[in-house]
């Protein structure tokens, strides 16, 4: 991974953090989606920060963004972007949300920020390299087995149909369970804190930039089926701190 690119996504996650700051347990505006999910100005204000820093140091590659959609999504390279991933945790005062900030070549993440603001917690991941949290290097922790593991996901609404009764059997194998946390979880697996996070409904921008930070600290990602995920998976994704967690984890989820 090229270093410009590295220090780039730091100028981005810097930039990202100096708008939400001032805003954190403020007044804001608050909208409603056509999802029925909230959006904020400061969704949208991060969104244009980011994407004016990239006009300026990257302007043949492609962005991908949450709020503002898609700008030469084709192109080799391109930028995925989740402005404030977590947003209803944003609004709550809660500081588990992030911004998260991915580097797509071919389709394939190999750049990935989790950045926490508030906390001040950054995952950095890029392909071939250890990932590190604030400069550190971050390793998950071995867990072979699925009645030793602590599972996270962000809620049961995100799962839809078959999906929910599928993670029911899975955290039913487990030994305990987490709710909520957004991206956060993915940073906290990373750092092995946590061994496997299952969640459904993800859009690229939702968890492009996990892949490299997991994968980066040791751990796997893939979607329910145990493929690697890229621009074309379907938005049911699998972290695991102990890469063999996945295969028991994929025959739980697909009984």
């Amino acid at each position: 991974m090229a270093p410009d690119d590295i220090a780039l996504a730091h100028a981005l996650a810097d930039a990202a953090g100096d708008v939400i700051r001032p805003f954190f347990r403020r007044r804001f505006t608050i909208e409603t989606k056509a999802d029925a999910s909230p959006v904020t100005e400061v969704d949208r204000a991060v969104e244009a920060a980011i994407r004016q820093l990239l006009a300026a140091h990257r302007p043949d590659d492609g962005v991908i963004g949450e709020e503002y959609g898609e700008d030469r999504p084709k192109a080799e390279r391109v930028w995925v972007i989740d402005p404030i991933d977590g947003t209803r945790a944003f609004l709550a005062g809660r500081p588990l949300f992030g911004t998260l900030i991915a580097l797509l070549e071919a389709g394939e993440p190999v750049l990935g920020v989790i950045d926490q603001p508030i906390a001040r917690d950054r995952w950095l991941g890029a392909k071939g390299e250890r990932t590190t949290l604030n400069g550190a290097p971050a390793e998950t922790r071995a867990c072979a087995a699925l009645a030793k593991v602590h599972i996270a996901t962000t809620g049961p609404s995100y799962f839809k149909g078959d999906s929910w009764a599928a993670f029911e059997r899975l955290r039913g194998e487990c030994r305990d369970v987490l709710w909520g946390g957004d991206c956060h979880n993915y940073g906290l697996l990373a750092s092995g804190h946590l061994d496997l996070v299952v969640e459904a409904g993800l859009k690229l921008y939702d968890f492009a930039a996990l892949v490299p930070v997991v994968e980066g600290a040791g751990g796997r990602m893939t979607d329910w089926n145990g493929k690697p995920l890229g621009a074309e998976s379907d938005g049911r994704v699998i972290a695991a701190g102990d890469p063999g967690l996945i295969e028991a984890a994929v025959e739980v989820l697909a009984c």
